[in-house]
């Protein structure tokens, strides 16, 4: 056998195994319960009679009761309360309108119901149901994550996109009153039950598509990367990254194409069962980014404009990843991702969507606070930040 075909081997039997010494002890779990497959909807109130929940909040948004969906599942329960005031990107001041709901409404239980801020937004009102605000003090940033117990309100997470995989992830990430976009974590905020049916994403616009596919590839892409040692996380969101690149392309073009909306759920479900080894740069800028609140920027798509110079920045730290990856996708993985972002629409820079120098200058420093900074596995500076997103302009 040449040496050319054993390289490929070598780089993958190493990036699944790193020599002796060269990591810390893990802490590895995996995660919650997950309902998966077509259909699956019309088991809701088993799975709430199962938690022994009889007056679920149903937290949504007012573009998703527009489509009638969201009537069509509250019409499974028998005394469901609707919250629809969901923001595009979840914000402190609609988790309080919320929980005042949950409460004046005495419910006993969440279902949060849509993308990732109707996901998010559940979350942290469950964190409420066990908690007394102000919500800021439970941000990872802030060392809540040992301020939050598990005397909170069963949930039921039911995605309507392929993106955040908030549906099996332990955080909620909301835009907070004093103008940070911080991430409340723990793993007691897991969703009691995720309730993946992909048949809920059939009518979702191509744009929103590829967005949220992009946000979940850039999840698999970030925890594949990140230096901590948790094997089970790096095979995970291989088989997600691959499930993504597989259908992302068909699921924007094609959006009833069920094994690319199935393959595109399994991406995201997947990207988020494994970031809890850790996220990075990538996400380290988009959170600040996204709380520009003038241009209310897309997460997934920020993800998907930031990745390419993200890993450009992460290659001469990630070893034989690189080449794991690049055996993938067939080319550098920068190059591939630019390229993909192209053929599915997304902008072409951050300074198409808006973003200024000055704002840059902003983001740079805010990124060093971000609770994603300290899992990518080549430590950003604040410069090093603005030349990322000047690299990605």
């Amino acid at each position: 056998m040449s040496g050319g075909t054993k390289q490929p081997e070598r780089a993958r039997h190493n990036a699944r195994f790193p020599k002796k010494g060269s990591f810390p002890m893990a802490r590895i779990t995996y995660l919650t319960r997950i309902e998966f497959g077509e259909g699956e909807i019309v088991r809701l109130p088993d799975f709430l009679n199962e938690l022994g929940v009889k007056r679920p909040l149903i937290c949504t948004d007012k573009g998703l009761v527009g489509t009638g969906l969201v009537g069509r599942i509250a019409g499974l329960l028998q005394d469901p309360v609707i919250f629809d005031g969901t923001p595009a990107q979840s914000d402190e001041a609609a988790v309080m309108e919320a929980f005042a709901t949950y409460s004046e409404a005495d419910c006993d239980g969440i279902v949060g119901l849509g993308g990732g801020s109707s996901l998010d937004l559940a979350k942290a009102v469950r964190v409420l149901t066990g908690h007394q605000p102000p919500l800021e003090q439970y941000a990872a940033i802030n060392g809540g994550v040992g301020k939050i117990h598990g005397q909170i309100a069963p949930m039921i997470a039911i995605p309507t996109t392929s993106g955040t995989g908030s549906e099996v992830g332990r955080a909620a990430v909301i835009n907070m009153e004093s103008g940070r976009k911080l991430g409340i974590l723990s793993p007691y905020n897991l969703p009691s039950i995720a309730l993946c049916d992909p048949e809920l994403t059939y009518g979702l616009p191509a744009g929103l598509t590829a967005a949220t596919g992009m946000d979940a590839m850039s999840h698999c892409l970030e925890t594949f990367m990140a230096p901590s040692f948790n094997p089970p996380a790096d095979a995970i969101a291989l088989h997600g990254l691959d499930a993504g690149l597989g259908a992302i392309e068909r699921a924007v073009t094609d959006g009833s194409d069920r094994d690319a909306r199935r393959d595109m759920m399994v991406c995201a479900l997947e990207g988020a069962m494994a970031f809890q080894k850790g996220l990075g740069a990538v996400h380290a800028l988009t959170h600040p980014l996204g709380a520009i609140h003038e241009l209310n920027l897309h997460h997934g798509t920020l993800n998907a404009v930031l990745t390419p110079a993200v890993l450009r920045f992460n290659r001469g730290s990630i070893g034989s990843k690189w080449d794991v990856l690049e055996a993938r996708m067939g080319m550098a993985p920068d190059a591939f991702i630019a390229q993909l972002n192209e053929r599915i629409g997304m902008p072409s820079g951050l300074s198409a969507m808006g973003v200024t120098p000055d704002m840059m200058e902003k983001v740079a420093g805010e990124a060093l606070l971000d609770h994603c900074h300290a899992t990518n596995p080549r430590i950003a500076t604040r410069d090093e930040y603005l030349a990322i997103m000047k690299d990605s302009a």
